[in-house]
């Protein structure tokens, strides 16, 4: 499993992982602690990997090497987007944490001038913490400032004043509303057919219909009517395609 994941060969570590479903997932690999999923993160040519590693069952997305760095922060810290972008797609993920230097993954990636990184991170709705103020060890805009990391400094003060207007920005910039707007579309086709059920006390973290649920209730009420129309299975006949697509794609500017 080792070999495939340094070859970043997900069709073999998906054969492998399905040959041996009681492997150690989390288990050392190397004497500085690191697991497979560190590994993973340290190139960005080994992403696929990333979501067959996440997927298994006994997987610890947040375990730490012996420099208590966990694998997100590898992956930040050496500005591998592709890995990054996978990372943060898992709500498991706790983006926050420093290694044993006190420096955060956001931290390491201001640091290091990850632009792209960066813009992935903000697009990608999770926490942006900033760190403190005037203090150099985790001010994170003033660590970018300092290494003349200029775009990087404007794009992270941009965002700390407007946050919400920033991410949309972003968001279109790598084009992700889009994606975005068809993920939308696509909940709310699937609880239209059914094969979506929103049911009490569900995990809302992690179930589709809990985030459907969600979303639904924080939409303005135009927006609540094309779902409704959409559920009803009447949206040909009430709202056109043209406006359905427009209503999605402003959903998407507000999750």
């Amino acid at each position: 499993m080792f070999a495939a994941v340094c070859d970043g060969d997900a069709r073999k570590l998906s054969e492998l992982i399905g040959q041996d479903p009681g492997f150690n997932v989390n288990m050392g690999q190397d004497e500085f602690g690191r697991t497979l999923l560190h590994f993973a993160c340290l190139e960005s040519g080994r992403s696929a990997v990333i979501p067959f590693l996440l997927a298994h069952p006994a997987i610890d997305v947040n375990l730490k090497s012996r420099n208590e760095s966990t694998p997100f922060n590898y992956a930040c810290r050496d500005g591998h987007t592709s890995c990054v972008r996978e990372m943060l797609k898992d709500s498991r993920v706790k983006v926050n944490e420093p290694d044993m230097f006190g420096y955060t993954p956001l931290w390491w990636a201001a640091s290091e001038g990850y632009f792209e990184v960066l813009k992935w991170w903000i697009a990608s709705g999770r926490e942006v913490d900033l760190g403190i103020l005037g203090d150099w060890k985790v001010d994170v805009v003033r660590r970018a400032m300092n290494k003349r990391h200029g775009d990087v400094a404007t794009l992270l003060k941009r965002f700390k004043k407007f946050p919400g207007e920033t991410r949309h920005q972003v968001r279109v910039e790598l084009g992700l509303v889009d994606e975005l707007a068809a993920e939308m579309f696509a909940l709310v086709i699937f609880f239209s057919d059914g094969l979506l059920q929103i049911k009490k006390r569900v995990n809302t973290k992690s179930k589709p219909a809990a985030r459907f649920f969600r979303i639904a209730s924080r939409l303005p009420l135009e927006l609540q009517m094309v779902l409704c129309c959409h559920v009803m299975g009447s949206a040909k006949e009430i709202i056109s395609g043209k406006d359905s697509e427009a209503a999605f794609k402003i959903l998407a500017k507000l999750v």
